[in-house]
């Protein structure tokens, strides 16, 4: 099963994961290293006429989320994908549009990750992803630990 086409993903987030519709969130780019989002300020504004915190936070989580996705489809696993935990650093306040970009913590311990989800049912890997505003300027950081779950089990 090949990875999906940007505007694919992109369709995808909207349809079953609703908050990434009302964030009006835009798959720049995505393949297997990173993938790239991006959203407006407009319904992402906080108190401040900032990106809220919130909507940083998951545009940042969807981005390591849609990789993981992205990765898994492309190797034909099938599989539940949570997040467990994640830390969240915020540099530098954005008052525009911005955007996260992801890519694997450690890229070495895919295969593993792999291995293990496929022999175990069950397997653990890391993302980063960073928050930029729309220039690239870096913004924030969030590191995140999804569990991937072969199909039919529950986190």
């Amino acid at each position: 099963m090949a990875a999906m086409a940007p505007d694919e993903l992109e369709r995808y987030l909207h349809q079953h994961i609703p908050l990434s519709a009302a964030m009006a969130v835009k798959v720049l780019s995505a393949d297997p290293a990173c993938v790239l989002l991006r959203a407006p300020l407009a319904p992402n504004i906080n108190h401040r006429d900032t990106v809220f915190g919130g909507s940083a936070s998951a545009l940042s989580i969807l981005a390591a989320w849609c990789l993981l996705h992205q990765r898994l489809r492309a190797e034909g696993l099938d599989s539940r994908l949570v997040i467990q935990r994640n830390t969240m650093e915020y540099e530098q306040p954005i008052a525009g549009a911005f955007q996260a970009r992801s890519a694997l913590l450690e890229p070495l311990q895919w295969p593993r990750f792999t291995q293990m989800l496929t022999r175990k049912g069950k397997a653990r890997i890391a993302v980063e992803s960073v928050l930029m505003d729309d220039g690239g300027a870096p913004a924030g950081r969030l590191v995140g630990e999804f569990v991937a779950l072969a199909a039919g089990l529950h986190a």
